[in-house]
Order: structure tokens, then C-alpha cells, then sequence
């Protein structure tokens, strides 16, 4: 079989029409593609983040991070009270009493202490002096006076209000001054140590820490892992091993009369005054409960709301209008906006942190469900209509099944979504476990805790998402099996 020239005239005309077709389809995502690199390339410069992201301090960022998985021993000397402590973390709760319990690294003797840091690294403090001795042997003599702090002799002077330089005590300014780099070059100070007329300050490294002020004599040492994360400092069951403390819980002699041996072992872990796990708990509970009071109001006032605004239930068109609008109005402003306004109103609290909750999601989950309810199939409402069924049966027999997957499926979803709301609310101020981490962060210091809280709210959501998983097929499950 032969083909024509006009054959071959149609097919070549088919085939460029269809290849112009392809080449103007594939343009359109082309185009969309470059107009979003164009808005992403504004973005950049339209908010300097070139500026942003030299701004970041990534050591500071890594100290934190360590910080999170290690505690410190924090020894402190204060100058004007002539009086030492040792506490875990700078707690005031965690202060250590008593020779026994002093860490075999430091020794006191009279008014003075000697640290040993590790790595050859020793200081040795008591009022108004520290004497640092470095690995390689070298000693630096840090003393306050009524010049200020002094480091092996030297001084610090302003200059131009603006610059610390350093000459020997007693010395005229006019013979010449020092900067920093140059002090550590002349093995004056350390190499990265800090200097000024108010403090000197050295961290050879990242688990120690030394500081001296008119003030205070401070020692910091760090150490990998969460101590006294089961039992304070003062308690008597600190540093007793898994094995100890089961003998504890479990002998007839009581350590308090008031209480059973396995009581007394739960408190001393429940009231640890480092950790504070009662009040972790309690402030975890406050969010759940946010969240869960938050989301089943708002799926408890959707659901109606939905009916009233499908319009295969209400004919009327203003009042259908009226709702999605109210609908749009309650989604449209964020949760944590509805939280401020509420703080505004009735102060802080959970209660202010569930009306905005709740609010929110009305508007979400009542545009949902009315559009659920306007796609269910009408032969299943005329069904039961045919049997006799009045209004009421014919929702509960004819809608509430088609939609109940839907209605389960998103009230469990934005359940396990505003657990992670809740949080981000109560760091507003009301309360629960987001303001017990803003608390913990604002102290720059207590970052292992900052790490603790984070688990904790990622173990509720996780146990949220597993629980609403299970019962979301159950629920749906057990529908479909009877439909």
C-alpha cells in the first residue's frame, strides 16, 4: 500500500500542529518556573539575607547544642559575702552541703579551693584572687583591686570610650599600651581570653569555664549526660545505682515514718527541684488538655455550623453566605493573634489558649464538614426517607455515616496539629509547656532542660498520633464494615 503525497502533507501537518501544541504546554510551567526563581531572587534582597545569614553565630549555635547533653558543676566565690558554694547548674536548689558530697576534683582548704578542670588545667581561688595554671605550666594571676581586675601585673585603661588597652600597674600610659593580641603573645593572658577593668574571662575549651569579677570568682567544669536527672543533689538517694534504689523502695525500714519506702522514693524523683518533673507534668497536661478542650469545641460548633452552611440542607442563600463568611473571618486570623486578643481580655491562662484554639479551627473544620455534606450521595438520604424516617433519622441514618470518616479523620488531625499549637500559645503566656520552655531558654544556661521539654512534647505527639491512628481506623473501620 502506497501513500500519497497528500497523505504525507496531512501527516506532516499533524505532527508540527501537534509538536506547536507540546512546545506551548511545556512553556507554561517553563514561564511559572521562572517567574518563582525571579520572586525568590527579590525575596533575597527585599529582606538583606545575605545580612541575615552573616549574622548567625554558628559557634554559639554549637555551644547550645552541646549544651543540651551535658551539665555543669558551677563553683562560685563571692567576694563580697567571703563565701563559697557549689551548686549543679547555678540552681540555688541544687546547692551542694556538706565535705561528703564534694566532688573528688575539688579540694578546700580554709577560705581557698583548688579545682582540678582535667587536662592539666588547675585554678585556684579564694577572695579576691585565681591563680590559673595551663597545661604547658604557665600561671596567670588574676587579682582584683581598686584598679579593677588585674591579670599577672597588668591593667586595663579605656581609650576613647571605646577600646580596652593594657600597661603593667603602676606604669605611665604615655610609655606605650597593649592591646589583647599583643597580651597574649607576651603570654600576659591566655590565647582567647577576655579582659576588660570589670572581669576576666577564659574558656579553654568547651567544658571549662573560668571567671573572675570584682564580684565573684566563678568555675565552671562540664560533663556529657543529664546528672541528677532521677534524684536532686540533697537527696539522699543521689547517686545510688538502679539496683540500690530497688533495695530502698523495697526494705521494711523506713527512711520516713510518714510515708512507704516506694512513696518516698517516687517524691524525692517527682519534687527533684532541678528537673522539677511535678511541674514539667503538670505543664504538659495543661497543653493536652488546651488542645483536646480547643478541638473538640471547635469540631462540637463546626459540625451544625457545616449543615447550616451545605446548601443541599439550607436553601436559604443569605444565611449560607452569612456562615462560610463567618467561616473565612474565624480561619482567616491565626491562632496566636486570637491568643493575644484573648490575653487581652481575660488575662493570661489555658482557658485563653483554648478559646483561640477553638476559634480557629471552627472556621476550618465548619468549611470542611460543609463541603463533606454537600458530596454525599442523595440516594442513601432518600433511602431512609422512603422507610418513613423523619428529619432527625434521616441525618442520623442517611449524612452522620457518610461523613463520620471525614468528621473523625480531621477532628484526630487537627487534635495531633494543635498539641504542637498549644505549645507555641503558652509561650505566650498561657501557659502549659510553651511557657515552661520560654522560661528554660531565657535563662541562656539550663539547655538541658530546654532538651527535656522538647522530648517530652514530641513523645505526647508521637503517642497522639499513634492513639488517634488507632482509633481512626476503628471508628472508620467499624463504619465501613457495617455500610
Amino acid at each position: 500500500m502506497s501513500i500519497s503525497t497528500a497523505d504525507t502533507d496531512r501527516l506532516s501537518a499533524t505532527f508540527g500542529d501537534v509538536l506547536k501544541a507540546s512546545r506551548r504546554a511545556s512553556l507554561l510551567p517553563l514561564g511559572m518556573l521562572a517567574i518563582a526563581l525571579l520572586y525568590l531572587v527579590y525575596t533575597w534582597f527585599a529582606f538583606d539575607m545575605g545580612k541575615v545569614f552573616g549574622a548567625a553565630d554558628a559557634e554559639r549555635s554549637v555551644i547550645l547544642s552541646r549544651d543540651s547533653f551535658h551539665y555543669k558543676y558551677q563553683l562560685e566565690h563571692s567576694q563580697r559575702r567571703n563565701d563559697f558554694s557549689i551548686t549543679v547548674e547555678g540552681n540555688r536548689e541544687t546547692e551542694i552541703a556538706g565535705t561528703e558530697k564534694i566532688p573528688a576534683w575539688v579540694t578546700r582548704q580554709n577560705d581557698e579551693t583548688r579545682v582540678d578542670l582535667g587536662d592539666g588545667h588547675v585554678a585556684h581561688f579564694g577572695n579576691g584572687f585565681m591563680d590559673y595554671t595551663a597545661p604547658d605550666g604557665s600561671l596567670y594571676q588574676v587579682r582584683t583591686t581598686d584598679e579593677g581586675v588585674t591579670v599577672n601585673g597588668y591593667r586595663s585603661i579605656l581609650v576613647d570610650d571605646r577600646f580596652y588597652r593594657f600597661l603593667p600597674i603602676g606604669a605611665d600610659p604615655a610609655a606605650g599600651l597593649l592591646n589583647l593580641e599583643e597580651l597574649a603573645e607576651l603570654g600576659i593572658i591566655p590565647q582567647g581570653a577576655s579582659f576588660a577593668t570589670t572581669k576576666f574571662e577564659y574558656a579553654p575549651d568547651f567544658y571549662k569555664r573560668l571567671r573572675v569579677t570584682r564580684s565573684q570568682v566563678l568555675v565552671e567544669r562540664y560533663f556529657f549526660g543529664w546528672e541528677f536527672f532521677w534524684f536532686g543533689p540533697k537527696s539522699p538517694l543521689a547517686g545510688m545505682g538502679l539496683g540500690e534504689v530497688w533495695e530502698v523502695a523495697t526494705s521494711d525500714q523506713r527512711i520516713d515514718p510518714k510515708l512507704a519506702n516506694y512513696e518516698y522514693v517516687f517524691l524525692q524523683f517527682w519534687r527533684n527541684p532541678d528537673w522539677q518533673h511535678n511541674e514539667m507534668f503538670i505543664a504538659l497536661l495543661e497543653t493536652l488538655l488546651m488542645a483536646l478542650l480547643g478541638t473538640f469545641v471547635a469540631a462540637g460548633v463546626g459540625l451544625p455550623l457545616g449543615f447550616l452552611a451545605a446548601a443541599n440542607f439550607n436553601p436559604f442563600f443569605a444565611s449560607r453566605m452569612a456562615l462560610r463568611r463567618l467561616f473565612d473571618f474565624l480561619r482567616g486570623i491565626d491562632q496566636i493573634i486570637w491568643s493575644l486578643i484573648f490575653i487581652r481580655a481575660f488575662g493570661l491562662g489555658p482557658l485563653t489558649g483554648s478559646m483561640a484554639i477553638a476559634f480557629t479551627d471552627t472556621g476550618t473544620l465548619g468549611k470542611l464538614f460543609s463541603e463533606a455534606i454537600e458530596n454525599i450521595d442523595n440516594k442513601q438520604v432518600e433511602g431512609v426517607r422512603s422507610t418513613g424516617a423523619g428529619a432527625i433519622q434521616r441525618y442520623r441514618f442517611g449524612v452522620i455515616p457518610q461523613i463520620l470518616p471525614v468528621f473523625v479523620s480531621q477532628t484526630l488531625y487537627y487534635l495531633e496539629s494543635n498539641i504542637r499549637s498549644a505549645t507555641v500559645i503558652g509561650a505566650l503566656g498561657a501557659g502549659g509547656i510553651g511557657l515552661k520552655l520560654v522560661q528554660a531558654m531565657q535563662t541562656h544556661k539550663d539547655w538541658e532542660n530546654v532538651m527535656y521539654l522538647i522530648i517530652m512534647t514530641l513523645i505526647v505527639v508521637i503517642a497522639m498520633d499513634m492513639g488517634s491512628g488507632w482509633l481512626r481506623r476503628k471508628l472508620t473501620g467499624a463504619e465501613a464494615a457495617k455500610a
